[in-house]
């Protein structure tokens, strides 16, 4: 029996709309703890509600926040680094009341502190004495909400400040003794991804500020994520060859323990993001980028050897790590983004929760197809293309209608992992390209800084080269060309509509659309964004 022909958008298909909002939950910023895994969970089912989440072996999943506890922080706007662990008690940020809580198994949650107007985030346990170190972003006070860094006892809720006077503090960590304190700060109009400063202060038990040292960092260097070793050296991803690569230092100098030409940390929306951890007491797990695809790696911090694993895995969001294993929120080209527990003697791997578990077969899912396109300024960009699939039908003669997508942020980036919003579009017929326009990261800091100045056109000159170059090789149908995006997507959108005709449809969704009134009604992090994206205002 012959296999029918019908037009793209009458393609029938097994996913909808509803299976997908229906079913996906957000996975965030595992850790491990002993034996146990932890998690955080946004459900959509429960209001958006986060929940922490806890797997110990050999044992289902389980909740370890009770409702109505909602475990989230407004500090930066999009908040991070929630809780922290003691032993049996587990610290968290409840929103949105903003106090901290502390949550112990067959016992009800008992408020720490109730911190007002301050919100908190990047929550550190500083065990000898007996409190928390937090980012505070205090809007109780005239103008600009104030960052700083604070300890928070423990016992009695009392704040202390310990670091002051940068606009924007985040990732403080203590040594194992817990006589040495690390943390990044920066300031306007920098972005993290931009310029960050590494501190180092080890007066701990003195009363008032913290005395502290700038260590590396500066005007054209992005550091992400200190943490210290078992040497009492401290380790840290740095953009200073160019990529995120891990570097040392040593309490003298930074020296680079990697020189791969791949992005091995994140621009940090968020508090609590991490790309590495040690896996043994010189050994390091690591995620990397290389054109846009996701991989793991092992990093010998004593002979400076990189060895790439083979892992299914294209897309990696957090890595945390214990003894020879690793808690990791992952997808692959068929499965959507997880919290997947991986042994890394055997490379074994389980998941223990899935963002969105449709029951569709694999023979449905369209896979990404990573190229490279010219573009404008005899530059090139970089674009996930996936083709219509249909298990049952034939394909018009013709080339099918093409979506093509552009991500927020801008400073954020498209990944290959299984996304059931595309396979949505490819099993009704419709081509589809996840653009990484100039200006993403995960592709160099180079990359990441060809927008600067630029927002709203080389973004839109991307997103509309990567169509024509589809159009060029037959996969695409120059007539059936749309656009979509979220927030500064949606911008990339209305540009794209408003000053070009190449499309002829487009979604802007919660898109930015006017760039005064943004720049007016925006939020402490991003208020002076726009003066590397585009200028300094009123300029």
């Amino acid at each position: 029996m012959s296999r029918p022909v019908l037009p793209p958008g009458s393609w029938p298909s097994p996913i909808s709309a509803a299976m997908i909002a229906r079913g996906g939950l957000r996975l965030g910023q595992p850790q491990i703890h002993g034996q146990a895994i932890y998690w955080l969970e946004g459900r959509a089912a429960e209001q958006g509600r986060t929940v922490l989440v806890r797997a110990r072996p050999g044992q289902d999943p389980q909740d370890v926040s009770p409702a109505p506890l909602n475990l989230r922080s407004g500090a930066q706007e999009y908040g991070g680094g929630v809780f922290c662990i003691d032993d049996d008690v587990v610290y968290c940020v409840d929103f949105p009341d903003h106090g901290v809580y502390a949550l112990q198994e067959h016992a009800r949650p008992r408020r720490v502190a109730a911190p007002g107007e301050r919100r908190l985030a990047d929550l550190c346990l500083d065990q000898p004495r007996r409190r928390l170190v937090a980012v505070s972003e205090d809007h109780g006070v005239a103008g600009e909400p104030a960052t700083t860094l604070i300890g928070m006892g423990l016992a009695d809720g009392a704040i202390t400040t310990l670091a002051q006077g940068a606009d924007f503090y985040s990732s403080p960590c203590l040594d194992r003794h817990g006589r040495r304190l690390a943390w990044l700060q920066w300031n306007h109009p920098d972005m993290p991804w931009d310029a960050t400063t590494l501190h180092v202060a080890d007066n701990l038990g003195r009363p008032g500020l913290l005395a502290s040292r700038a260590v590396a960092g500066g005007a054209a260097e992005s550091i992400f994520q200190p943490r210290w070793g078992a040497d009492g050296a401290l380790y840290f991803m740095s953009d200073r060859s160019g990529w995120w690569n891990l570097h040392r230092w040593d309490g003298q100098q930074v020296e680079p323990l990697m020189r791969e030409t791949a992005d091995c940390g994140f621009a940090q929306w968020v508090f609590g993001m991490s790309s590495w951890g040690f896996v043994g007491e010189h050994e390091v797990l690591c995620c990397g980028a290389h054109d846009g695809i996701w991989s793991l790696a092992l990093v010998d911090v004593m002979a400076r050897t990189t060895r790439w694993l083979d892992l299914p895995f294209n897309t990696v969001e957090h890595v945390a790590t214990g003894p020879g294993r690793a808690a990791i929120i992952a997808a692959s080209a068929d499965l959507s983004l997880s919290v997947i527990a991986l042994d890394l003697g055997s490379l074994n791997w389980q998941v223990l929760r899935n963002s969105n578990r449709l029951d569709i077969g694999a023979e449905w899912i369209s896979n990404a197809r990573p190229f490279r396109f010219a573009t404008s300024d005899e530059e090139t960009a970089h674009a996930f293309y996936y083709p219509p699939r249909h298990t049952e039908l034939v394909p018009e003669q013709n080339p099918p209608p093409l979506l093509v997508k552009c991500h927020g942020g801008p400073t954020a980036h498209a990944d290959a992992g299984l996304d059931w919003r595309i396979q949505f579009w490819t099993s009704r017929g419709f081509a589809v390209v996840d653009v990484n326009y100039r200006g993403s990261s995960g592709f160099g800091r180079r990359y990441r800084e060809k927008l600067h100045g630029r927002w709203g056109i080389v973004d839109v000159a991307d997103a509309l080269n990567a169509a024509r170059h589809l159009v060029d090789k037959g996969l695409a149908d120059p007539e059936r060309l749309a656009i979509s995006g979220g927030s500064a997507g949606g911008y990339t959108v209305l540009c794209a509509l408003t000053f070009h005709e190449l499309f002829k449809a487009g979604a802007s969704l919660y898109g930015v659309s006017e760039l005064e009134s943004l720049l007016q009604d925006t939020h402490k992090f991003e208020a002076r964004y726009l003066d590397r994206l585009v200028g300094p205002w009123p300029t």
